[in-house]
């Protein structure tokens, strides 16, 4: 196959920020693989802070490969490349069409939560995810609770804390969400806590899980395969939030999820339509949870679902 690549840039709108800080720019690599009958597109959409490779990395080794592979060297890949094997392996034909599967819809951080809802509602989004950690706890509180009463009963609504607690906040968050969904009898708002404490934290968050009906799920602790694998290992049989993306193989992810039956919500990493295509295809096969992809009105530019226009626009 003949390979080529061009890098991107995309301008959040406005920043997104999260408990490690404000994300102003979002840069991967398009992959395309072309012979005689077909051409491929792919996505290497690294996220650093996260546990995968570099941009730089990426980039560099991008650069080292000849201008014609095969899978032998795909399946070579090492793993200390995760964005990049699921780039290679993933890369498909020109999409002209979506992948049908619920999402959910990131809201801003803050105040404007309140109010930025109703669009995505209006849009048909039924599962909002609301970042945490970022703002004083008490503000973030009375957010939460003002939050709580204006989106519709039947909506959820899923606490990201990008691992950016202590545990008296943790708890602080998990008693608060305890008491709301006990409010409502017949389903749970609030669907889960996402990371809240650091990676190192590990046994904590899983005795927090069999103490609270409020669910934790796993985002930072499960970046990688490798660090899948062990979580699961050392007993987590809760939520695992799974960045498709910097997850390695897509069908080592496949096996391993499938395998050990695993609940699974698939979360984007801000990437374009070509790895968020192949990320939903994998939702839609292992996932029965809302798909954390509802994130292209943070972004301008590069949301084009023909992936040769896309090429063509770099």
């Amino acid at each position: 196959m003949r390979f080529e690549f061009r890098p991107y840039c995309r301008t959040f709108r406005p920043p997104l920020l999260t408990s490690h800080g404000a994300w102003h720019v979002r840069k991967g690599i398009i992959l395309r693989l072309s012979d005689d009958q077909t051409v491929r597109f792919g996505e290497i959409a690294p996220l650093e802070w996260f546990g995968s490779e570099t941009f730089e990395a990426a980039i560099a080794f991008c650069q080292s490969l000849p201008t014609a592979i095969n899978d032998a060297l795909i399946r070579a890949i090492p793993n200390d490349l995760p964005a990049c094997q699921f780039g290679f392996e993933s890369a498909q034909p020109r999409s002209t069409r979506s992948v049908k599967h619920s999402l959910s819809a990131l809201l801003p951080t803050g105040e404007q939560a309140c109010s930025a809802w109703q669009d995505l509602w209006q849009q048909g989004y039924c599962t909002f995810k609301w970042k945490i950690g970022v703002n004083a706890i008490a503000d973030e509180l009375q957010t939460l609770e003002r939050l709580v009463e204006l989106i519709p009963d039947t909506a959820k609504l899923r606490l990201d804390a990008n691992a950016g607690l202590n545990l008296i906040e943790t708890q602080q968050w998990l008693d608060r969400c305890d008491s709301l969904n006990k409010a409502l009898t017949d389903h749970h708002i609030i669907e889960f806590i996402e990371q809240p404490l650091p990676i190192n934290q590990f046994e904590t968050m899983l005795a927090l899980s069999h103490h609270y009906t409020t669910a934790i799920a796993l985002d930072e602790s499960v970046a990688t395969f490798e660090q899948l694998q062990a979580c699961y290992e050392n007993g987590w049989r809760g939520i695992f939030v799974i960045k498709a993306a910097i997850a390695g193989f897509p069908s080592r992810l496949h096996q391993f999820c499938q395998h050990h039956n695993i609940d699974a919500v698939f979360s984007s990493v801000f990437e374009t339509a070509i790895a968020r295509y192949a990320s939903l295809k994998l939702a839609s096969e292992l996932s029965h949870r809302a798909a954390g992809y509802g994130i292209t009105h943070w972004f301008n530019e590069l949301m084009m679902e023909d992936f040769e226009e896309l090429w063509q626009r770099l």
